[in-house]
């Protein structure tokens, strides 16, 4: 199956590195303008000129900005719309895992993580909504985790969070659904990411992060870690005109760890 996305503009939260940046570079590959956002620094530098490599043909944007804030957001999306010329496509990825034992969960900790992993989702769908629908056409991602099925145990405020993000979801599923609009969620299990080598490297461990990685998974259903390049060809999928019969579902990409369908 040849799936491409050719000439639409993709907006990528979180994309500097890890999941991000591999769907972003999905995306470039089949065709897609491609605007990464995050705080900006090294890493965000550097992920532009791998994009630019990969995709020279392309529309290519990166965008230095807090999307923990409404400011942030509103900059993020003119800044999007005028490099690529319109936003198709909406990654809500961005977001830390962020958990511990209830009693011990700051309220500021609380806000920090909604304001990062939902209240930028809604803030940056009012953004992109109008021109999508008034194309008839467009997609919404959010990039959550298998927590927000099944929460676990010291799993605030992150598991909170994101259930909420899945609820929005299927909100903005059924409302976008006639406009052409469609929303989905994708739900992160244990893939390679920077997040489990900076895990690695805290541990402290004798061994490589490969044979940590391996021991890791080992226990999982498939028996190891998903790769990031899989989940962004889920992404892909969702993204393109394949995807076209695909709405308000929530599909776990997690190797068949979660407990819940």
């Amino acid at each position: 199956m040849d799936i491409n996305i050719k000439g639409r503009g993709a907006l990528i939260t979180g994309g500097s590195k890890g999941l991000g940046l591999a769907m972003a570079k999905v995306f470039a590959r089949a065709g897609g303008n491609v605007a990464i956002v995050a705080r900006g620094g090294e890493a965000l530098a550097t992920a532009e000129a791998e994009l630019r490599q990969i995709a020279p043909g392309a529309k290519i944007a990166a965008i230095a900005a807090d999307i923990a804030t409404a400011e942030g957001c509103e900059a993020t999306f003119k800044q999007a719309e005028m490099k690529l010329g319109q936003v198709d496509i909406l990654i809500n990825n961005a977001g830390t895992s962020q958990r511990g034992p209830f009693l011990e969960v700051s309220d500021a900790l609380w806000q920090n993580d909604l304001d990062l992993k939902l209240f930028a989702a809604i803030r940056l769908g009012r953004l992109v909504w109008p021109g999508m629908a008034a194309r008839k056409w467009g997609r919404i991602i959010n990039v959550l985790n298998t927590g927000a099925k099944a929460p676990p145990a010291e799993g605030a405020p992150t598991a909170v969070s994101r259930a909420a993000g899945m609820a929005l979801t299927k909100v903005q599923a059924n409302e976008g659904a006639r406009h052409g609009i469609l929303v989905n969620a994708m739900l992160v299990g244990l893939i390679d990411s920077d997040q489990h080598r900076r895990r690695w490297a805290a541990s402290k461990v004798n061994e490589s992060y490969e044979e940590w990685l391996a021991k890791a998974g080992a226990g999982l259903p498939l028996g190891r870690y998903g790769k990031a390049e899989e989940f962004a060809a889920m992404a892909l999928f969702l993204s393109s005109e394949q995807g076209g019969y695909i709405a308000g579902t929530a599909i776990n990409v997690d190797g068949g760890r979660s407990p819940v369908v």
